[in-house]
Order: C-alpha cells, then structure tokens, then sequence
C-alpha cells in the first residue's frame, strides 16, 4: 500500500529512477532540420552517465508538436549533464527548429504492465531510501540495477514550485547592485487564474547574487511573465554593466543561454508544515564545495534537514537545497535566532559532519570547525546578506 510522507517535501535524493518529458513545438517547415538535430543529440546524450534510454514521439493530432521523453538512473545524474557547457551546447541548434519547449520531471514511484507487475517490480527494484532517510546511495548490487530504483512513497506537496537564479557582478560594484535589487518595483503577483508569483527573496555573498522564487502553479508561465514586466526590464537593463558574464536580453539566444547557466535548481525542500508565521526569519548559507562535490556536499545538508524538521526543538521550520555544479545555497525559515543552534543551522549538529563539511568546502581553508565559537564564525562567514525579501498579499 502506498502511503504519504505527512511532511511537505521534495527532493534530487531519493536515488529514484528520473522520467524526463521534454514538450517541443517545431515550427512549420522545420522538422527535417528538427531530427537531424535529434539524431546529433542522442548520440551525446547516450554516452551520458546514468541515461539509460530516450524516445522521440510525435502527435497524432498536431504534426508540429513533439515529445522527447527520457529515463535516468536519478535525478543527480541528470542535473549534472543538463547544468553542463555540453548540454548548454548540444541544445544550441534545437532554437533554430523549436518556436516553444517545457520540461518536465518525475521520480518512477510505480511500473505497471506486462513486465512490471508487483512481483516483477520488487524483484527488480528495491526501493531508495525513505523520506527522512540519511538519502545513501544507491548501491550497485542486486538485479537490473542500471535502471535505478522506484520512489519508495510519495511525497506531501503544498502547491508550490521553488527555484533559483544566481550570477556574479564585477567586484566593487556590489554595493551598487545591491541597491538596485533593494529599490526596484514588484512585479504583479498574479500571473493568471492557476498562478502566482508567491515570494521573492534576494541575497548577495561577496559578488555572487542569488534570487530565490516561489511559485504557485506553473513556474515557466510565472519567469516569463516577470521578464515582461517593465518594471523588471529596466532593473535588468540597470544591471547589465555590472554583470561578470555579458547578455542581451533582447535577444532571445543570449538571454536563453544566460538563464539556463544562471539557473540553480532547488534539489530538496523539506517543512514541517506549520505554515508561514511572522515569527519566520528567512536566512541564506552559501556553501562553495570542492570541484566534484557539490553533489555530496547538498546531500549532507539535505539529511541533516529531515532531520531537523522532525526535531520539536529545531527553530528550523522549512529548508531549501539549491545547487548547481558546486554551488550550494541552503535557504532556511527560522524560529528564533540563527545563532542560538549555531551547528545546526550551519548543517553540522551531531557526529562527524563538520569534518565531513569541511571535507567537501572548497573555502574550508581554516580546518575542521570544533569548537562552538569556531563553528560561530564559520556560520558568519557562510551567511548570504539579505537584500530584499517580498511577498505577495495572500489570494483573497
């Protein structure tokens, strides 16, 4: 019997079989230049660790519309080749053929058919780790294991769909760009009928900017709306000069190329449920890890979370994970003082972990943080400077 998790969370490390839906919409004339791009592009991507397989299907109904569906070891594996310069340009030529994409996806929760009946998927598939778990990787025994495994339950949801952008400006402009994120304009909230720009949280950690959104409904249809809006235009026309990386946001192929690098992926998101009260107080943590341990390095933070918000006494209501690469955010709604639980909310309360953090840092230059006044400071040093965090007024 399949039974809900009765916290509200998601999460990259469930070690679940991923399912990609990619939703193309080609314009007319361009579907022979269209599959001569996918035949170049799944002979890379078949060489990719952890895809496993991919189809290419067309609609019965719409000749123009396709869908590219692909199947993966786990959610990692797949944001790691899709946050690459590889990806970023084995896509390239897909904008040439592609009026319109969304992408989709979903953690394998259950297999029916001829193959996979209930015998035939516990057989073949234990299930990953539960929520709450220490998220262990997978191991490499047992039958048919270059499938992956099936989500074990389903996840408690609450509607709303989390991510990040993050960029870096040109050092001694910080201040300038600091007010001009404080000082600009909301945007309006409502996007349509089924969504709504819910919160935006900005921070900055020495020149590295990091934009937090939460959305209600659908994300894509959120983004875009926000970049049409004139007040959003000009702060990012106000912007441009102070950027490390050079865009265009007129046109489409630079502006497309700046946010799918700009683009830090929430990959776990755990809360209590108690809601949103005005006691929260929102605070970021910016955990550079070592080249090849970013990954890890959110894993860690991830499991101390579950367990954080399962802790009567934590002041640690609600956790989010971003990473990308090795960059890691760790976004927390607090009770109380960030600094009175100062290892728990760094991530590091209990056993080894702040060796094993200070293992996975690439600024962990100083050692192993031990003492609690040590820890103190790390927790200083690793805290993103809110610049401006907005809600928008509840639906009536």
């Amino acid at each position: 019997m399949t039974t809900l998790s009765e916290r509200i969370s998601q999460s990259a490390f469930d070690d679940s079989r991923l399912r990609v839906v990619l939703l193309l919409d080609l314009y007319d004339g361009a579907q022979n230049q269209f599959l001569e791009v996918y035949e170049d592009l799944h002979k890379q991507v078949s060489s990719v660790p952890g895809h496993i397989r991919d189809e290419l299907c067309q609609s019965i109904e719409n000749p123009s519309q396709w869908l590219i569906t692909s199947e993966w070891e786990s959610a990692p594996r797949f944001l790691a080749w899709v946050s690459s310069e590889e990806h970023v340009a084995s896509v390239q030529p897909l904008h040439g053929c592609v009026r319109d994409t969304r992408s989709l996806r979903f953690s394998v929760l259950r297999e029916t058919g001829r193959d996979h009946g209930p015998g035939a998927a516990a057989a073949a598939f234990s299930p990953g780790p539960p929520a709450g778990s220490a998220f262990a990787p997978a191991s490499a025994d047992g039958p048919d294991r270059s499938r992956g495994r099936l989500q074990v339950a389903p996840r408690r949801g609450d509607g709303v769909v989390r991510h990040a952008l993050t960029f870096t400006v040109k050092p001694g402009s910080e201040a300038v760009v600091a007010e001009l994120l404080s000082g600009y304009t909301s945007p309006q909230a409502q996007v349509d009928e089924h969504t709504r720009l819910r919160r935006t949280s900005l921070f900055m950690h020495g020149n590295r900017v990091v934009r937090a959104v939460e959305v209600e409904g659908d994300l894509l249809a959120a983004l875009r709306h926000v970049a049409l809006q004139p007040e959003v235009r000009a702060l990012e026309e106000a912007i441009n000069p102070y950027l490390e990386q050079d865009r265009d946001l007129s046109d489409p192929g630079s502006a497309r190329t700046f946010f799918t690098r700009a683009a830090l992926p929430a990959v776990h998101h755990v809360a209590a449920g108690g809601g949103e009260g005005a006691e929260l107080e929102r605070h970021a943590l910016f955990y550079p890890a070592k080249k090849g341990c970013g990954t890890e390095l959110a894993r860690l933070l991830a499991a101390q979370d579950e367990a954080a918000v399962d802790d009567a006494s934590s002041p640690i209501e609600a956790s989010t994970v971003f990473q990308r690469d090795d960059i890691v955010v760790r976004l927390l709604d607090l009770r109380g003082p960030h600094d009175a639980r100062p290892a728990l909310t760094l991530g590091v309360e209990g056993g080894h972990k702040a060796a094993v953090l200070a293992r996975l840092l690439d600024s962990a230059k100083d050692g192993v943080p031990t003492t609690h006044q040590e820890i103190s400071r790390f927790l200083e040093r690793s805290e993103m400077r809110l610049i401006t965090d907005r809600r928008s007024p509840a639906r009536a």
